[in-house]
Formats: C-alpha cells, sequence, structure tokens
C-alpha cells in the first residue's frame, strides 16, 4: 500500500503541491487536538491577568472575553480552513490563486518575517522554561553554555517534530490534549481551595469599552494562525463538513483558552504582578507549591514546543512559495537555523531588546490581517483551485494574471495593510488614527484591517476565476464535481 502522510510514522514528503484525492482521508475530528496544541501558552495566563489588573474587569466580564475571544479569532481559522479542504494545499500556495505567482511574494515574505520572529521568542522561552525546571528538580543554576544548550534541545526537538510532519505534529497535539486536562483540573483545584473568593467575586466590574478590548486584544493571537489553517486541513476530502471544520477550531481553542483566561484572571487578584511579569513561566512556577510547579512548568514547555512546532511546519510551506526550491522538512531547517541563530542573541547579548522586538513583531501581525480580508473575500467567489496552475510559477500558469500579479489583490491588501497601522498602537510604534476614535480605543486595528482589505478587493475589478483542468490530476475533480462536493458538505457529519 502506498505510503502517505497518514500513515503511522511516515515522513511526510508533500510539500505545497495539491494532495490528490485518493490520499485525502483524515477526518474532521482530528483537528480538535490541533487547535489545542495551538494554544496551550503561558502568555494566556498573563493576559488573563491583565483583564483584571489593567482593564478593572470582574470575574464574570473576564469568563465573558474568554469565551468570546476564541469565537471570533478561531471562527475565522475555520473559516479560512475551508479553503484547504476545497484546494487540498497549504494556505501560502492557495493564495497564489488571488494574489498572482509575484503578488503572492509580499504577503508571503511578512508573513513568513513574523513566523520566525515568533519562533524565536518561543525557542527562547523554552529555553527558560528548562533552565527553571533543572533549578527546582536539581538545584542546577544556568549560564551561558547552559542557555545555549537549552536553546539547541529545544529547536532541535521542534525541527524533528514539525521536519516529520502533519502525523508526527498531531499525534503530538493529541497526547498534550490529555495532559493539558490533567494539569488543568489540579490547577483549578488548587485555586478554587486557596483562591480568596470573596475578593473575586468583589472585584468592580470594567466598562463595556474595556471588555471589547480585550475580546480584541486576546482574539488577536489567534488571527496569526488563520493563514495557516489550510496547511491543517489540505487532507480532508472535499466533501468533509465545513460546519465541523469551524467546530473544531473554535472549540479546540476554547478548551484552552476559557480556563487560561479565567485562571490568569482569579490569580491576579491575589498577586497582580502576574499582569506585567517579564517571565511569566518562572513567576507562575514561584507562586504554585512545588508539587504544582512542576507539572504547570512541563506543560507550558510541552505548549511553547508544539506551538513552535505548528509554526515551524507551516514557515516550511511559506519559504517554498518564496522560492526555496528544497524538500518540505529541509525548508524547516531554514527557520531552525534561524531560532537558534536570533534566540542565541536574545539569550546572550541583547535581551534588554526582548520587549522592542515583540513590539515589531506585533506590528507585523496586521500582514495576517490584511491577508485574510483577501483571502477571505476571494472564497465567498472560489470554490476550487487549480493545483497545476499553483505550481507553475512562469508566464504560462493560469495564476500569472499581470505580471505575476492580480492588481485587485495586491491593492487590497497593500491599502488595508497601510490603514491597519494606522489604527494600530503598540510600545514601539503608534499609528495616527490610532487613538480617540472608536477602533483604537477599542484595540481593534487588526479588525479594521480585514475589514478593510476584504471591502476594498469585492469593490475593485478581479480576474477571473481560474477552474480546475479536467485532465489535471492535481486538481482532483471538474469544476461540476467540485461544486457538487460543496452541495454534499453541508449535509455531511462532523466525524467525516
Amino acid at each position: 500500500m502506498r505510503k502517505t502522510a497518514e500513515t503511522d510514522g511516515a515522513l511526510e514528503t508533500r510539500g505545497i503541491e495539491q494532495v490528490p484525492d485518493h490520499e485525502r482521508t483524515a477526518r474532521t475530528r482530528g483537528l480538535f487536538p490541533t487547535w489545542v496544541g495551538a494554544n496551550i501558552s503561558v502568555l494566556l495566563l498573563t493576559m488573563g491577568a491583565s483583564l483584571v489588573v489593567a482593564y478593572h474587569l470582574d470575574i464574570w466580564q473576564a469568563l465573558v472575553v474568554a469565551v468570546a475571544a476564541p469565537v471570533v479569532s478561531y471562527g475565522l481559522v475555520g473559516l479560512i480552513g475551508i479553503a484547504g479542504k476545497r484546494g487540498g494545499a497549504p494556505g501560502m500556495a492557495l493564495s497564489r490563486a488571488v494574489f498572482g505567482q509575484r503578488g503572492n511574494l509580499l504577503p508571503g515574505a511578512l508573513i513568513w518575517v513574523a513566523r520566525w520572529g515568533w519562533e524565536t521568542i518561543n525557542a527562547v522561552t523554552g529555553a527558560y522554561a528548562m533552565l527553571t525546571i533543572l533549578d527546582i528538580v536539581l538545584g542546577v543554576r544556568a549560564d551561558g553554555v547552559l542557555d545555549m544548550v537549552m536553546l539547541l534541545v529545544f529547536v532541535v526537538a521542534t525541527f524533528a517534530i514539525s521536519g516529520l510532519g502533519i502525523n508526527a505534529v498531531q499525534k503530538c497535539n493529541k497526547y498534550a490534549t490529555y495532559f493539558f486536562g490533567v494539569f488543568s483540573v489540579l490547577v483549578l483545584v488548587y485555586l478554587a481551595v486557596h483562591t480568596d473568593w470573596s475578593k473575586v467575586t468583589h472585584q468592580g466590574a470594567g466598562s463595556t469599552a474595556a471588555v471589547i478590548t480585550g475580546v480584541g486584544m486576546i482574539a488577536a493571537g489567534g488571527v496569526s494562525w488563520i493563514p495557516s489553517a489550510p496547511d491543517f486541513t489540505r487532507y480532508l476530502p472535499r466533501t468533509a463538513s465545513s460546519k465541523a471544520i469551524v467546530g473544531t477550531a473554535v472549540g479546540g481553542a476554547g478548551i484552552v483558552v476559557l480556563p487560561m483566561v479565567l485562571m490568569g484572571a482569579v490569580m491576579a487578584v491575589s498577586t497582580p504582578d502576574l499582569a506585567s511579569a517579564s517571565d511569566p513561566v518562572s513567576f507562575v512556577g514561584e507562586i504554585l507549591p512545588t508539587w504544582l510547579a512542576v507539572p504547570y512548568l512541563l506543560i507550558a514547555l510541552i505548549g511553547m514546543l508544539l506551538i513552535n512546532s505548528m509554526s515551524m511546519y507551516s514557515a516550511g510551506f511559506t519559504a517554498q512559495t518564496l522560492g526555496f526550491r528544497v524538500p518540505r522538512h529541509w525548508a524547516v531547517s531554514v527557520n531552525a537555523v534561524i531560532s537558534l541563530v536570533f534566540g542565541g542573541v536574545l539569550m546572550l547579548v541583547a535581551t534588554s531588546f526582548l520587549g522592542s522586538f515583540i513590539a515589531f513583531l506585533s506590528l507585523l501581525a496586521v500582514a495576517f490581517s490584511a491577508w485574510v480580508g483577501v483571502f477571505g473575500a476571494d472564497m465567498l467567489r472560489r470554490t476550487e483551485y487549480d493545483g497545476r496552475a499553483m505550481t507553475d510559477t512562469t508566464r504560462t500558469s493560469a495564476y500569472w494574471y499581470r505580471g505575476g500579479f492580480s492588481p485587485a489583490a495586491v491593492a487590497a491588501w497593500a491599502i488595508g495593510l497601510a490603514a491597519g497601522l494606522m489604527f494600530t498602537t503598540s510600545d514601539w510604534f503608534t499609528g495616527p488614527l490610532a487613538k480617540n476614535n472608536v477602533i483604537g480605543e477599542y484595540g481593534l486595528g487588526w479588525v479594521a484591517t480585514i475589514v478593510i482589505s476584504g471591502l476594498l478587493y469585492l469593490v475593485l475589478p478581479k480576474p477571473a476565476v481560474v477552474t480546475a483542468a479536467p485532465d489535471s490530476e492535481s486538481a482532483g475533480t471538474t469544476g461540476s464535481a467540485a461544486s457538487a462536493a460543496e452541495t454534499a458538505e453541508e449535509s455531511a457529519t462532523a466525524g467525516v
């Protein structure tokens, strides 16, 4: 039997090319642990604490934020993920159909830079988590050499998981889901016993504006996963339920975001410094008892490792669409080397630069939103993608358009990006329209970016939709078959 990415222990060899129909045997329920693993981040604790300390919300308002944020952001993740089962290819490869072969390099490059930047931050944080565990358990103190060893171990582990491919990523996420469930129960029980609930329940309520700002802040983190959504749905059959794709994304993220944000909000009542902790890993490890601190640090470490593995997995596809003509697993190694080099610089000589670096990467996240607006609007008119045209980067490609660019998509993306930056504020940059208006007050610059770029793309004249060639093996189905699949999807069950 021919091996596929779904075969146990197999190395995924497919890159950005379209997956043939006979290999698309995944199930939508397998996406649930994927989005659980994408959210096991200790930063959610800090965000939950900031809802109480910075935005002055009470516990009930924090609950509203913790529910609404994953519904908003991962609802978008699920919706864009539908393109993966329509086209059977990674997000940035499908994006060629929208922006053109050359035009796609513009959003692709910014998204790639943002990915390796955040992968560097996660690698450094993961290394510090391992150093903290060694200190608590064995009493080993960190030094420059041990710092580099831990960073190397973390990056190599990340490369191993992401390099093996989607099967390894999903298996690790599955086991991490179980581990996270046990950890959450332990911490919740501890908090229930040791928390002064009279203080928690008598916190003064914040403003409605603060609630909206909180939702925007936490939801913005999920937006960075939207371009990656098709990477994890391209092995689904064309008849897979679109509702199930969206539901598993929202459910998988929500089951993590809800307890983590609420735990942070409860902890902040007695330890408000959590909201401003520069290193939440060691900080929370100090306020929990040792028997609970060690499991916490382990799950934090595993979470960062999985998030980095998923990000690096997608970044490998992005590197291929940018012109790195190497197999997918070697394309992943490009980001691994970058994370190792820049992580070493941050840990050894430039730790004071960390805050500014994160602020800069936050600005690059607006590029994600501009891409989402254009790509999402394009999905309203496109139900299939030509696999042959996607991989043909010459002038003969049906996705060459005008000089390799789709003018409508590129213009809408660029204008949306510029407008979004005007409404965005960070420690590194504040846009001229970021204050004294509703969007700036609520921290919804990323929402403005999606709306502006999407609406512009809808109204601008666009090239005709290119359908798959009937004799193209990579295309999988003809236009009529694809349309039938779209109709059938709504009646498919969540277990497809």
